[in-house]
């Protein structure tokens, strides 16, 4: 795997850091307070450049081991039934600054996260229009977005076993939060697989094609997999982890984010999730002492859920602590997993802060 080899660093972010943070915008912390992230503030991670598509003449292509070849316009897709989840993405890289060594990549603290409404038609209806033959078992979805990485040239293209894609809840969706897609979440059409990390939900669709074997493409095969060390295999970035996050409280300090609150009683909040919508609760720790704190409404079996925590504050310098469970029993670490990419970092989320006695 020398291609995947790739420089681990701490302390300051490189220029290249730099410039792929100005591209692919985060949410901002607060905004878990709505139930819905307002589309501005969705985050996003795209590879490469975002292409501009003439609605007009676009179609989606459905090809390869299929009984009828497709080119759908989009008014075509609009005409089928309609279907909308709220789910909840985030970035498989979401946490990689948090890693002692990171790999050097989009420097994502913990914002790369968003639940939206999300509208268009089930892929299996599509499928179903196009039939298949008895020996397809995979999938690619393939993006207009065009760039090298590693040195290799490609459409940016992922894939999903033949009974994924079937799923009733997997979507080609047109809308988001009730409004055509954003040209910078993948207009005019996207997949969304809900509970999976983002990576699998490809923008800027423009072919579907049906196949009898794995697919190869480098986002699939070579990069989006967890490694140990450069020459590990991997296993595939799929499901989302368990993950808990705090919506940070008080005022922040404008250049170090450190947080600022009067003594008293202090209302705690933020969302947690389970890619597979298996959330049980939530506790909070406050200077290493764990308490169980309150479950708001459930939006749906892919979607994030709001906790709350009441704490007393008093005053001085106070560490604030997440943890999600399942209902498995798993629940987040307190250190992260090592991974060469800095994927599936679900570490408990923690938070400085200075309580005032004033």
């Amino acid at each position: 795997m020398n291609q995947n080899k790739m420089i681990h660093t701490s302390g300051d972010f490189s220029p290249e850091e730099v410039r792929l943070a100005n591209r692919n915008p985060g949410m901002a912390l607060e905004l878990m307070a709505e139930d819905i992230t307002p589309v501005g503030m969705h985050y996003q991670l795209n590879h490469f450049d975002i292409p501009l598509i003439d609605e007009k003449t676009w179609t989606l292509e459905v090809n390869g081991l299929v009984r009828n070849t497709l080119k759908l316009s989009l008014e075509a897709l609009k005409a089928l039934p309609k279907h909308e989840m709220i789910v909840t993405l985030e970035c498989a890289g979401n946490g990689r600054a948090n890693y002692e060594k990171r790999k050097q990549s989009m420097p994502w603290f913990n914002e790369a996260v968003g639940n939206a409404r999300w509208s268009g038609v089930r892929l299996k209806e599509v499928l179903r229009e196009s039939g298949w033959e008895d020996s397809v078992s995979e999938v690619v979805f393939t993006g207009a977005d065009q760039g090298l990485d590693h040195g290799i040239m490609h459409y940016f293209a992922r894939s999903l076993k033949l009974e994924k894609a079937l799923h009733p809840d997997t979507l080609l969706a047109y809308e988001m939060n009730g409004q055509p897609l954003p040209v910078q979440h993948g207009y005019p059409l996207r997949l969304i697989v809900p509970g999976w990390y983002g990576v699998a939900s490809v923008k800027w669709l423009k072919s579907i094609e049906l196949m009898d074997h794995p697919f190869d493409g480098y986002q699939q095969a070579v990069n989006y997999h967890y490694r140990q060390n450069p020459d590990d295999p991997g296993k595939p970035v799929d499901e989302m982890k368990l993950k808990s996050l705090i919506i940070p409280p008080g005022i922040p300090d404008w250049y170090t984010r450190k947080r600022f609150l009067n003594q008293g009683k202090v209302q705690l909040s933020g969302r947690a999730w389970s890619g597979q919508g298996r959330l049980e609760k939530v506790e909070i720790g406050i200077d290493g002492i764990w308490k169980e704190a309150s479950l708001g409404k459930e939006l749906g079996r892919y979607a994030w859920r709001q906790w709350f925590f009441e704490w007393d504050a008093e005053p001085g310098e106070h560490i604030i602590q997440s943890r999600a469970f399942d209902q498995d029993g798993n629940y987040q670490p307190d250190e992260p997993e090592w991974d060469e990419s800095g994927f599936g970092n679900n570490m408990l989320h923690s938070i400085r802060v200075h309580v005032d006695d004033g």
